[in-house]
């Protein structure tokens, strides 16, 4: 099974409260949304987090083949190879993610622009919104 993952990574005033917003497709068919709250961590962390979310999922869901999207263009690079990893707290992440796609047959991770990766966006902030709504409520029930 070849599966197609869109992940982003967001954090409000980073580092700040952050999301992950994966969306899993096989085809044109959506098989995966994923919306999690992260706590408090930078951009950099949350669109890592994301990645890996998703090479979790799909492998959880059966893929031997994933084409990965991502608007994080460190995320892009790194994992391709083009950049090195020198923040020490993405290096850990860095190696997870690595080993994650060495269990796929076939791999591929492209740079999108954040416009054409809406929907995972769109997760990724409803993780933080529904956080804080949860968490932020009336000090006192209704009556």
């Amino acid at each position: 099974m070849k599966l197609t993952i869109y992940s982003d990574g967001a954090s409000r005033n980073n580092p700040g409260h952050a999301g992950l917003g994966v969306v899993i497709k096989d085809g044109q068919k959506i098989v995966a949304e994923i919306a999690e709250y992260l706590g408090k961590t930078t951009n950099n962390i949350a669109e890592y987090m994301a990645f890996i979310r998703g090479l979790e999922e799909a492998l959880a869901l059966g893929a031997k083949e994933v084409h990965c999207y991502a608007d994080s263009e460190l995320l892009v690079k790194q994992i391709n190879g083009e950049y090195r990893v020198k923040h020490e707290g993405l290096v850990p992440l860095y190696h997870h993610a690595t080993a994650l796609k060495k269990k796929f047959k076939e791999f591929d991770l492209d740079y999108i622009p954040r416009e054409q990766n809406k929907a995972a966006d769109a997760l990724s902030n409803k993780a933080i919104d529904d956080h804080h709504a949860s968490t932020h409520g009336p000090l006192f029930g209704t009556i």
